[in-house]
Protein backbone atom coordinates (compact mmCIF):
# COMPACT_ATOMS: atom_id res chain seq x y z
CA UNK A 1 0.00 0.00 0.00
CA UNK A 2 2.88 2.37 0.77
CA UNK A 3 4.12 1.85 -2.80
CA UNK A 4 0.77 2.97 -4.17
CA UNK A 5 -0.31 -0.52 -5.19
CA UNK A 6 -3.74 -2.10 -4.84
CA UNK A 7 -4.34 -5.70 -3.91
CA UNK A 8 -7.25 -8.11 -3.96
CA UNK A 9 -7.75 -11.34 -2.04
CA UNK A 10 -8.64 -14.36 -4.15
CA UNK A 11 -9.85 -17.42 -2.24
CA UNK A 12 -8.86 -20.53 -4.19
CA UNK A 13 -9.74 -24.13 -3.45
CA UNK A 14 -6.39 -24.88 -1.80
CA UNK A 15 -5.13 -21.56 -0.42
CA UNK A 16 -5.85 -17.83 -0.59
CA UNK A 17 -3.83 -15.58 -2.88
CA UNK A 18 -3.33 -11.84 -3.08
CA UNK A 19 -3.48 -10.28 -6.55
CA UNK A 20 -1.52 -7.03 -6.76
CA UNK A 21 -2.49 -4.46 -9.39
CA UNK A 22 0.95 -3.31 -10.49
CA UNK A 23 0.50 -1.10 -13.53
CA UNK A 24 3.73 0.76 -12.76
CA UNK A 25 5.73 -2.51 -12.53
CA UNK A 26 6.84 -1.61 -8.98
CA UNK A 27 6.97 -5.23 -7.85
CA UNK A 28 8.95 -6.28 -10.89
CA UNK A 29 11.21 -3.30 -10.24
CA UNK A 30 12.40 -4.40 -6.86
CA UNK A 31 9.81 -4.58 -4.06
CA UNK A 32 10.75 -7.78 -2.20
CA UNK A 33 7.26 -9.29 -1.99
CA UNK A 34 8.66 -12.76 -1.28
CA UNK A 35 10.05 -11.45 2.00
CA UNK A 36 6.70 -10.25 3.33
CA UNK A 37 5.21 -12.22 6.25
CA UNK A 38 2.78 -14.90 5.08
CA UNK A 39 4.00 -14.89 1.47
CA UNK A 40 4.96 -18.37 0.25
CA UNK A 41 5.96 -17.23 -3.22
CA UNK A 42 5.22 -14.52 -5.76
CA UNK A 43 4.59 -14.86 -9.47
CA UNK A 44 4.60 -11.99 -11.96
CA UNK A 45 1.66 -12.37 -14.36
CA UNK A 46 2.58 -10.89 -17.71
CA UNK A 47 -0.83 -10.90 -19.41
CA UNK A 48 -3.13 -7.88 -19.25
CA UNK A 49 -5.88 -10.13 -17.89
CA UNK A 50 -4.06 -10.99 -14.67
CA UNK A 51 -6.86 -12.26 -12.41
CA UNK A 52 -8.35 -14.24 -15.28
CA UNK A 53 -5.04 -15.85 -16.18
CA UNK A 54 -4.06 -19.45 -15.48
CA UNK A 55 -0.73 -17.99 -14.32
CA UNK A 56 -2.53 -16.37 -11.40
CA UNK A 57 -4.49 -19.49 -10.48
CA UNK A 58 -3.63 -22.97 -11.65
CA UNK A 59 -6.71 -24.88 -10.48
CA UNK A 60 -10.03 -24.50 -12.29
CA UNK A 61 -12.49 -22.06 -10.79
CA UNK A 62 -15.79 -23.65 -9.78
CA UNK A 63 -18.63 -21.15 -9.69
CA UNK A 64 -21.20 -22.07 -7.03
CA UNK A 65 -24.69 -20.73 -7.72
CA UNK A 66 -26.48 -21.46 -4.46
CA UNK A 67 -25.38 -25.08 -4.45
CA UNK A 68 -25.31 -25.65 -8.21
CA UNK A 69 -21.72 -25.75 -9.44
CA UNK A 70 -20.19 -25.01 -12.84
CA UNK A 71 -16.55 -25.77 -13.60
CA UNK A 72 -14.06 -28.46 -12.75
CA UNK A 73 -15.97 -31.75 -12.82
CA UNK A 74 -19.35 -30.01 -12.64
CA UNK A 75 -21.33 -29.61 -15.85
CA UNK A 76 -23.84 -26.74 -15.91
CA UNK A 77 -26.84 -26.85 -18.23
CA UNK A 78 -28.90 -23.71 -18.85
CA UNK A 79 -32.01 -24.02 -21.01
CA UNK A 80 -35.25 -22.25 -21.78
CA UNK A 81 -36.84 -19.84 -24.24
CA UNK A 82 -34.99 -16.97 -25.84
CA UNK A 83 -37.63 -14.59 -24.50
CA UNK A 84 -40.19 -14.75 -21.72
CA UNK A 85 -43.51 -14.50 -23.56
CA UNK A 86 -46.09 -15.63 -21.00
CA UNK A 87 -46.25 -17.42 -17.67
CA UNK A 88 -47.72 -20.53 -19.31
CA UNK A 89 -45.02 -20.70 -21.99
CA UNK A 90 -42.26 -20.20 -19.43
CA UNK A 91 -43.56 -22.79 -16.96
CA UNK A 92 -44.02 -25.39 -19.67
CA UNK A 93 -40.45 -24.84 -20.85
CA UNK A 94 -39.09 -24.80 -17.29
CA UNK A 95 -40.73 -28.08 -16.32
CA UNK A 96 -39.53 -29.72 -19.53
CA UNK A 97 -35.90 -28.67 -19.22
CA UNK A 98 -35.80 -29.67 -15.55
CA UNK A 99 -37.13 -33.14 -16.39
CA UNK A 100 -34.35 -33.50 -18.93
CA UNK A 101 -31.64 -32.50 -16.45
CA UNK A 102 -31.08 -28.75 -16.70
CA UNK A 103 -30.22 -26.90 -13.49
CA UNK A 104 -30.81 -23.38 -14.82
CA UNK A 105 -33.72 -21.71 -16.59
CA UNK A 106 -32.67 -19.15 -19.17
CA UNK A 107 -35.11 -16.56 -20.43
CA UNK A 108 -34.86 -12.97 -21.58
CA UNK A 109 -37.00 -10.33 -19.90
CA UNK A 110 -35.06 -7.54 -21.63
CA UNK A 111 -34.21 -8.29 -25.25
CA UNK A 112 -31.59 -6.37 -27.27
CA UNK A 113 -32.88 -6.74 -30.83
CA UNK A 114 -31.32 -5.59 -34.08
CA UNK A 115 -34.62 -4.11 -35.27
CA UNK A 116 -36.54 -1.61 -33.12
CA UNK A 117 -39.75 -3.24 -34.37
CA UNK A 118 -38.90 -6.68 -32.99
CA UNK A 119 -40.22 -7.95 -29.65
CA UNK A 120 -38.23 -6.19 -26.92
CA UNK A 121 -39.23 -8.32 -23.94
CA UNK A 122 -41.65 -7.99 -21.03
CA UNK A 123 -39.07 -6.28 -18.77
CA UNK A 124 -39.96 -6.41 -15.04
CA UNK A 125 -43.14 -8.33 -15.77
CA UNK A 126 -40.95 -10.97 -17.37
CA UNK A 127 -38.64 -10.98 -14.35
CA UNK A 128 -41.63 -11.69 -12.12
CA UNK A 129 -42.57 -14.62 -14.34
CA UNK A 130 -39.05 -15.99 -14.07
CA UNK A 131 -39.23 -15.73 -10.28
CA UNK A 132 -42.51 -17.67 -10.24
CA UNK A 133 -41.02 -20.35 -12.46
CA UNK A 134 -38.11 -20.67 -10.02
CA UNK A 135 -40.53 -21.06 -7.12
CA UNK A 136 -42.38 -23.88 -8.87
CA UNK A 137 -39.38 -25.76 -10.32
CA UNK A 138 -36.36 -24.91 -8.17
CA UNK A 139 -34.33 -23.99 -11.26
CA UNK A 140 -31.82 -21.16 -10.96
CA UNK A 141 -32.49 -18.14 -13.17
CA UNK A 142 -30.15 -16.81 -15.87
CA UNK A 143 -31.29 -13.62 -17.55
CA UNK A 144 -29.67 -10.74 -19.40
CA UNK A 145 -28.97 -7.29 -18.02
CA UNK A 146 -28.56 -4.70 -20.77
CA UNK A 147 -27.28 -1.60 -19.02
CA UNK A 148 -25.78 -0.47 -15.73
CA UNK A 149 -28.98 1.26 -14.62
CA UNK A 150 -30.86 -2.06 -14.74
CA UNK A 151 -28.36 -4.09 -12.68
CA UNK A 152 -30.08 -3.45 -9.35
CA UNK A 153 -33.54 -4.52 -10.48
CA UNK A 154 -32.36 -7.55 -12.46
CA UNK A 155 -30.21 -8.63 -9.50
CA UNK A 156 -33.33 -8.77 -7.34
CA UNK A 157 -34.65 -11.62 -9.51
CA UNK A 158 -31.70 -13.31 -11.25
CA UNK A 159 -29.35 -15.93 -9.85
CA UNK A 160 -26.88 -15.33 -12.72
CA UNK A 161 -26.50 -12.03 -14.57
CA UNK A 162 -25.95 -12.50 -18.29
CA UNK A 163 -23.90 -10.01 -20.29
CA UNK A 164 -24.87 -10.41 -23.93
CA UNK A 165 -22.57 -10.33 -26.92
CA UNK A 166 -23.49 -6.73 -27.78
CA UNK A 167 -22.39 -5.59 -24.32
CA UNK A 168 -19.15 -7.55 -23.94
CA UNK A 169 -17.18 -4.30 -24.12
CA UNK A 170 -19.71 -2.11 -22.31
CA UNK A 171 -17.11 -1.35 -19.68
CA UNK A 172 -19.39 0.63 -17.39
CA UNK A 173 -21.79 -2.32 -17.28
CA UNK A 174 -18.92 -4.76 -16.66
CA UNK A 175 -17.68 -2.66 -13.74
CA UNK A 176 -21.19 -2.43 -12.31
CA UNK A 177 -21.85 -6.19 -12.32
CA UNK A 178 -18.34 -6.59 -10.93
CA UNK A 179 -19.49 -4.78 -7.81
CA UNK A 180 -22.40 -7.20 -7.23
CA UNK A 181 -22.35 -10.58 -5.50
CA UNK A 182 -24.13 -12.28 -8.41
CA UNK A 183 -22.32 -14.74 -10.70
CA UNK A 184 -21.89 -13.29 -14.19
CA UNK A 185 -22.26 -15.11 -17.51
CA UNK A 186 -20.10 -13.22 -20.01
CA UNK A 187 -20.83 -13.95 -23.66
CA UNK A 188 -18.10 -13.46 -26.24
CA UNK A 189 -18.60 -10.48 -28.54
CA UNK A 190 -19.66 -11.30 -32.08
CA UNK A 191 -16.34 -10.03 -33.46
CA UNK A 192 -14.17 -10.27 -30.34
CA UNK A 193 -10.81 -11.94 -30.15
CA UNK A 194 -10.11 -14.35 -27.31
CA UNK A 195 -7.82 -11.77 -25.76
CA UNK A 196 -10.53 -9.08 -25.82
CA UNK A 197 -13.01 -11.55 -24.30
CA UNK A 198 -10.66 -12.36 -21.42
CA UNK A 199 -9.91 -8.67 -20.88
CA UNK A 200 -13.67 -8.07 -20.55
CA UNK A 201 -13.79 -10.73 -17.82
CA UNK A 202 -10.90 -8.96 -16.12
CA UNK A 203 -13.02 -5.80 -15.86
CA UNK A 204 -15.54 -7.77 -13.79
CA UNK A 205 -13.00 -9.56 -11.61
CA UNK A 206 -10.91 -6.50 -10.80
CA UNK A 207 -14.03 -4.99 -9.20
CA UNK A 208 -14.11 -7.92 -6.76
CA UNK A 209 -16.53 -10.37 -8.40
CA UNK A 210 -14.64 -13.59 -9.16
CA UNK A 211 -17.72 -15.63 -10.07
CA UNK A 212 -17.43 -15.27 -13.84
CA UNK A 213 -18.56 -17.85 -16.39
CA UNK A 214 -17.41 -17.39 -19.98
CA UNK A 215 -19.72 -18.27 -22.88
CA UNK A 216 -18.63 -19.00 -26.45
CA UNK A 217 -21.63 -18.19 -28.68
CA UNK A 218 -20.13 -17.97 -32.14
CA UNK A 219 -18.41 -15.16 -33.99
CA UNK A 220 -19.30 -13.33 -37.20
CA UNK A 221 -17.42 -14.55 -40.26
CA UNK A 222 -18.01 -14.56 -44.03
CA UNK A 223 -20.17 -17.71 -43.72
CA UNK A 224 -23.90 -17.12 -44.30
CA UNK A 225 -25.36 -20.63 -43.91
CA UNK A 226 -25.10 -20.46 -40.14
CA UNK A 227 -26.09 -17.49 -38.02
CA UNK A 228 -22.55 -17.34 -36.60
CA UNK A 229 -19.46 -19.52 -36.73
CA UNK A 230 -19.26 -21.51 -33.49
CA UNK A 231 -15.60 -21.38 -32.44
CA UNK A 232 -15.06 -24.53 -30.38
CA UNK A 233 -11.32 -24.03 -30.73
CA UNK A 234 -11.79 -21.04 -28.43
CA UNK A 235 -12.99 -23.38 -25.68
CA UNK A 236 -9.73 -25.32 -25.84
CA UNK A 237 -7.66 -22.12 -25.99
CA UNK A 238 -9.43 -20.43 -23.08
CA UNK A 239 -9.14 -23.53 -20.89
CA UNK A 240 -5.37 -23.27 -21.35
CA UNK A 241 -5.20 -19.51 -20.83
CA UNK A 242 -7.70 -19.10 -17.98
CA UNK A 243 -9.02 -20.89 -14.92
CA UNK A 244 -12.58 -19.64 -15.46
CA UNK A 245 -15.33 -22.06 -16.52
CA UNK A 246 -16.41 -21.91 -20.17
CA UNK A 247 -19.81 -22.89 -21.50
CA UNK A 248 -21.06 -22.96 -25.10
CA UNK A 249 -24.21 -21.62 -26.78
CA UNK A 250 -24.83 -23.76 -29.89
CA UNK A 251 -28.23 -22.14 -30.44
CA UNK A 252 -26.87 -18.68 -31.29
CA UNK A 253 -23.70 -20.27 -32.60
CA UNK A 254 -25.55 -21.99 -35.45
CA UNK A 255 -29.02 -20.42 -35.72
CA UNK A 256 -30.42 -23.77 -36.91
CA UNK A 257 -32.10 -26.16 -34.50
CA UNK A 258 -30.96 -29.25 -36.41
CA UNK A 259 -27.34 -28.26 -35.76
CA UNK A 260 -27.74 -27.61 -32.04
CA UNK A 261 -27.55 -31.21 -30.81
CA UNK A 262 -24.38 -32.24 -32.67
CA UNK A 263 -22.61 -28.98 -31.81
CA UNK A 264 -23.62 -29.31 -28.16
CA UNK A 265 -22.05 -32.78 -28.10
CA UNK A 266 -18.92 -31.44 -29.80
CA UNK A 267 -18.69 -28.64 -27.22
CA UNK A 268 -18.67 -31.06 -24.29
CA UNK A 269 -16.18 -33.29 -26.09
CA UNK A 270 -13.94 -30.22 -26.54
CA UNK A 271 -13.94 -29.63 -22.78
CA UNK A 272 -16.74 -27.11 -22.22
CA UNK A 273 -18.05 -26.83 -18.67
CA UNK A 274 -21.67 -26.54 -19.74
CA UNK A 275 -24.21 -25.42 -22.30
CA UNK A 276 -26.88 -22.77 -22.73
CA UNK A 277 -29.65 -23.97 -25.03
CA UNK A 278 -32.80 -22.33 -26.36
CA UNK A 279 -35.87 -24.50 -25.73
CA UNK A 280 -39.43 -23.47 -26.57
CA UNK A 281 -42.67 -25.50 -26.14
CA UNK A 282 -43.68 -24.51 -29.68
CA UNK A 283 -40.80 -22.96 -31.66
CA UNK A 284 -43.03 -22.26 -34.68
CA UNK A 285 -44.86 -19.53 -32.76
CA UNK A 286 -41.91 -18.18 -30.75
CA UNK A 287 -41.63 -14.40 -30.65
CA UNK A 288 -37.83 -14.64 -30.76
CA UNK A 289 -35.35 -17.07 -32.37
CA UNK A 290 -37.78 -19.90 -33.06
CA UNK A 291 -35.60 -21.29 -35.87
CA UNK A 292 -32.82 -22.15 -33.45
CA UNK A 293 -34.98 -23.34 -30.55
CA UNK A 294 -35.35 -27.00 -29.64
CA UNK A 295 -38.62 -28.64 -28.68
CA UNK A 296 -38.64 -30.28 -25.23
CA UNK A 297 -38.42 -33.70 -26.90
CA UNK A 298 -35.32 -32.73 -28.88
CA UNK A 299 -33.75 -31.19 -25.79
CA UNK A 300 -34.28 -34.47 -23.92
CA UNK A 301 -32.44 -36.30 -26.70
CA UNK A 302 -29.62 -33.77 -26.53
CA UNK A 303 -29.27 -34.31 -22.80
CA UNK A 304 -29.01 -38.08 -23.23
CA UNK A 305 -26.20 -37.68 -25.76
CA UNK A 306 -24.43 -34.95 -23.79
CA UNK A 307 -24.66 -36.98 -20.60
CA UNK A 308 -22.84 -39.91 -22.23
CA UNK A 309 -20.03 -37.67 -23.50
CA UNK A 310 -19.76 -35.87 -20.16
CA UNK A 311 -19.34 -39.20 -18.36
CA UNK A 312 -16.47 -40.15 -20.67
CA UNK A 313 -14.74 -36.89 -19.80
CA UNK A 314 -15.25 -37.51 -16.08
CA UNK A 315 -17.82 -34.76 -15.60
CA UNK A 316 -20.55 -35.10 -13.00
CA UNK A 317 -23.41 -37.24 -14.35
CA UNK A 318 -26.42 -35.04 -15.06
CA UNK A 319 -29.43 -35.36 -12.84
CA UNK A 320 -32.67 -36.35 -14.58
CA UNK A 321 -36.09 -36.79 -13.07
CA UNK A 322 -37.58 -40.26 -13.24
Amino acid sequence: MEAGLQYQLFQGDTAPANGVNDQKQSVAGGIAVDGFPGVKKSNHVRESCKLVSREFQQEDTVVDVQGVKIGGLHLGIMAGPCAVESQEQLLEAARAVKRAGAQFLRGGAYKPRSSPYSFQGLEEKGLNMLAKAREQTGLKIVTEVMDAAAVDIVSQYADVLQIGTRNMQNFHLLKTVGKTDKPVLLKRGLAATISEWLDAAEYIMCEGNYNVILCERGIRTFETYTRNTLDLGAVVAVKRLSHLPVIVDPSHGTGRWKMVRPMACAAIAAGADGLIIEVHPNPDVALCDGKQSLTPANFSLLMTEVGAIAAIRGKTILYREK
